[in-house]
């Protein structure tokens, strides 16, 4: 995930590149930030997607986005197929860029965004060609934990085998974890069984990659997800994986032969399969990058004040093995402009 022109120098540029891509998605943030608490969920979604596709195509790369805003017919940007960065430009012509398969959620959470709620976030994954999984814009039954608990729970184990693994693993008893949960009809008897072991629960509106990126760092309050959420967003939960080396275990909903017609499209032919992090995130090279929209557990939302912007983002990468967290300050120019802490 270099260009050709400093090929003899993979570190160095895999390094830049995550920045590149910490800047696409300060400026989504900073786009939907104007947005939030209008109630408009449409209208914070359309200037996240806006905004990160206009700074994609300043990256240099010849970039692929495998999951996206949809197919062709149903988004006009960061449609799944669509060709994105600086190879896409003319006056690039001649020039030779690396490919790269890139996974984004402009907006993580715009019910969330359209509120003021906490935990909305833009995010994206990149890998070379072929490191994500082309999912399907399915449901996938998920279970998300840290990196103590990783080898010692099981997607078809009874949900209380798993939370006593996972208290021994942490050195607490079971009522002392905490649990996140979407809040829906569907997983109203995982709740109930939760709820039998004594283990707390936080149930959410929105949002379970940020949540699933709470379970893999020590100290967040967060110690699983458990339930059924977006297969998308269960990839770029996986490429964040990979990175905090905490892990996640999926299997696609299929129910419907359309469902099974949807996969075959994207490859997948076993239905029935348990994925991990390795399987949804497979690539050598994985840069994660989010920006927090509004405060969440582990970023601040975007702050706005008289002379420019803060941002809080993370910044992850596989090779090298890198973790940043970025506080970021856009100054508007001024002779006279004050930074504030």
């Amino acid at each position: 995930m270099h260009t050709s022109t400093t090929r003899n120098n993979d570190k160095t540029m895999e390094s830049d590149l995550s920045l590149e891509f910490l800047r696409v998605v300060e400026q989504a943030a900073i786009a939907c930030a104007h947005t939030m608490g209008q109630g408009d969920r449409h209208l914070s979604d359309q200037a996240a997607v806006e905004a990160m596709r206009r700074e994609m195509d300043t990256v240099p790369i010849d970039g692929t986005i495998v999951i996206g805003e949809g197919e062709r017919d149903e988004a006009p940007m960061l449609f799944i197929g669509e060709k994105v960065g600086m190879a896409q430009n003319s006056k690039h012509a001649g020039r030779t860029f690396d490919g790269v398969d890139i996974a984004v959620d402009p907006l993580e959470g715009t019910n969330l965004c359209a509120t003021g709620a906490a935990n909305a976030i833009a995010v994206l994954a990149a890998s070379e060609h072929g490191g994500l999984l082309h999912a399907p814009d399915l449901y996938m039954e998920k279970l998300v934990v840290g990196p103590s608990s990783k080898h010692l729970v099981d997607l078809d184990a009874p949900v209380r085998e798993n939370l006593r693994a996972i208290a021994r693993s942490l050195g607490r008893q079971v009522d002392e974890l905490s649990v996140v949960v979407l809040d829906r009809p569907r997983h109203e008897e995982l709740i109930a069984e939760i709820r039998a072991t004594g283990a707390r629960i936080r149930l959410i509106g929105d949002g379970d990659l940020s949540a699933g990126i709470a379970a893999a760092v020590a100290g967040s309050g967060v110690h699983a997800v458990m339930g059924t959420g977006g297969a998308p967003e269960g990839v770029l939960t996986a490429a964040a994986m990979r990175c905090l080396n905490g892990e996640i275990f999926a299997r696609l909903v299929v129910s419907k032969p359309e469902h099974e017609e949807r996969c075959r499209a994207m490859g997948i032919t076993d239905f029935k399969r348990i994925y991990k992090s390795t399987d949804l995130a497979c690539g050598k090279n994985i840069i994660f990058a989010a920006t927090g929209v509004t405060d969440g557990t582990l970023m601040k939302g975007v702050r706005f004040f008289g002379d420019g912007i803060r941002t809080s983002s993370l910044v992850m990468q596989t090779n090298p093995h890198r973790i940043r967290f970025i506080d970021s300050i856009q100054v508007y120019p001024g002779p006279s402009v004050k930074i504030r802490f």
